[in-house]
């Protein structure tokens, strides 16, 4: 289970307990096991707009948590305890996210937003929650099926890039000293330099392929799926947007223009039409992860024959080479 399955299954149980009648506070409370927990120290204690306007718990979030970053339930108590020291959840969300890699704060800054906007438009919160829930479900195994069909060529790449190793410790078994050609002979220092820089040029390819087939946004269609909840709660086309750009997610204005057009011409209700289109991005951020996964499982084979193979030959088979012939030579002397 990845991290952000870990976040969906915060923001459905989150759901359920506020479908039950249990208040926000006290649900985050209860997912952070701070039942009777009374210890205010560890919250900043300016009011809520001091903390907002001056980002105090941006810092002490990441100085608490910098030995747990990553972890779920860290994020949760840190939120749980700031909501009861009055900071607005969404903000608490976001700003307890703030130090996490990209791809969790992603999810994060999307339940974040959810949660701002629901409040704001008055709409079911929990009907949203369950919303992203499956939004970030679907991202999710879109990044579960990308790391799957990246572990071979991954592997197969530590594989050949430890050759080397393996070919300098035969050799020497075999009774030639390659360590001695590869670091005290000036072609073998030359085969030491070439083939070092080779490997950290496929590390480094292999990293860019890799980063840029995970690269996705963590919450497709959100800013429509969000413009949807706003309407719900009963605001207007242009108070909706405003509230979801408040939230700190743009909106595609043309795009939701398109769907209320069609909304109003076709005289159907416009939320269910923004919310279909938001499943529709969900479903094409999905097919567009599989086709990157794909992709990227063919393109890693490029650093292996472009650069770790060749360094294998100059690391492990060259040295080599020359040891032998030295050898050779200086037994015919």
């Amino acid at each position: 289970m990845t991290v952000v399955d870990e976040i969906a299954g915060v923001a459905s149980r989150l759901a359920v307990l506020l479908t039950a009648g249990v208040a926000p506070t006290a649900a985050l409370g209860y997912l952070a096991r701070l039942d009777g927990d009374t210890d205010a120290a560890e919250v900043p204690t300016e009011g809520a707009d001091t903390v907002l306007r001056r980002g105090p718990l941006a810092r002490w979030t990441a100085r608490r948590h910098a030995s747990t970053e990553g972890d779920v339930d860290a994020v949760i108590r840190a939120v749980a305890r700031s909501a009861r020291a009055g900071v607005p959840i969404g903000s608490a969300i976001s700003a307890a996210a703030a130090g996490l890699p990209s791809r969790e704060k992603g999810a994060w800054d999307a339940l974040a937003a959810a949660w701002t906007v629901a409040t704001e438009s008055g709409a079911p919160l929990a009907g949203c929650l369950r919303a992203i829930a499956t939004s970030l479900r679907d991202i999710a195994e879109v990044q579960r099926e990308l790391e799957v069909a990246l572990a071979g060529p991954r592997s197969t790449a530590r594989l050949v890039a430890a050759l080397p190793v393996i070919a300098v410790v035969f050799g020497a078994i075999m009774g030639f000293d390659t360590v001695q050609v590869l670091f005290f002979s000036p072609l073998g220092l030359a085969c030491l330099a070439l083939g070092v820089a080779l490997l950290v040029a496929a590390w480094r390819w292999n990293g860019a392929l890799v980063r840029a087939a995970g690269r996705a946004d963590p919450a497709p269609g959100l800013d429509i799926e969000l413009v949807a909840i706003a309407m719900t709660g009963g605001a207007s086309v242009s108070r909706a947007r405003s509230i979801v750009a408040g939230s700190g997610r743009p909106v595609d204005e043309s795009q939701t223009a398109e769907i209320l057009d069609l909304s109003t011409r076709a005289g159907v209700p416009a939320v269910e039409l923004l919310r279909a289109e938001a499943e529709q991005r969900r479903r094409e951020a999905r097919s567009a992860g599989r086709e990157r996964a794909a992709t990227a499982a063919v393109q890693l084979m490029l650093p292996l024959s472009v650069c770790v193979l060749p360094s294998f030959m100059l690391l492990g088979v060259a040295p080599l080479l020359i040891a032998v012939v030295t050898s050779t030579f200086d037994g015919l002397a």
